[in-house]
């Protein structure tokens, strides 16, 4: 099985595009943070490790990880964006805060049960699928 690093040199060379320190660094940095991240947390990380990276670049390879598989962007409220990592995770769909941009990830067997009828119904063939039910979380409710 690949290693993400391999994936993205692939890719990136598909795109006839440099596998550069500054996108493995990026990519090391991202891989090992846990859930979703925002760019912005994500580049004050990557600062501390380089000083020479700026944000553009950490925007530009972000869009190169979803581009070739290993990354989900997702958008929240007010325009701010996270990613999360997409290779070797279990699927599941989110819970999205419109107060405080909280994420949280669920799965229910009804969701996958149901979408499953809903694709037989209008003839499709399901390849996947991702749920994201925007809200207010029981913290902000408060």
């Amino acid at each position: 099985m690949l290693t993400e690093s391999e994936i993205l040199k692939s890719f990136l060379q598909g795109s006839k595009l440099r596998f550069t320190t500054q996108r493995k660094t990026i990519l090391e940095v991202f891989l090992n943070n846990k859930g979703h991240v925002e760019v912005e947390g994500l580049f004050l990380e990557i600062q501390k490790i380089d000083p020479s990276i700026g944000i553009a670049t950490v925007y530009r390879t972000m869009n190169l990880l979803v581009e070739c598989g290993l990354a989900r962007e997702n958008v929240l409220s007010k325009g701010h964006k996270s990613f999360e990592k997409l290779y070797h995770q279990s699927h599941h769909d989110h819970l999205i805060c419109t107060q405080c941009n909280k994420i949280v990830e669920f799965e229910h067997p009804l969701i996958e049960k149901y979408q499953l009828e809903i694709c037989q119904t209008y003839g499709f063939t399901l390849s996947q699928h991702h749920m994201e039910i925007y809200g207010r979380c029981s913290d902000c409710q408060k």
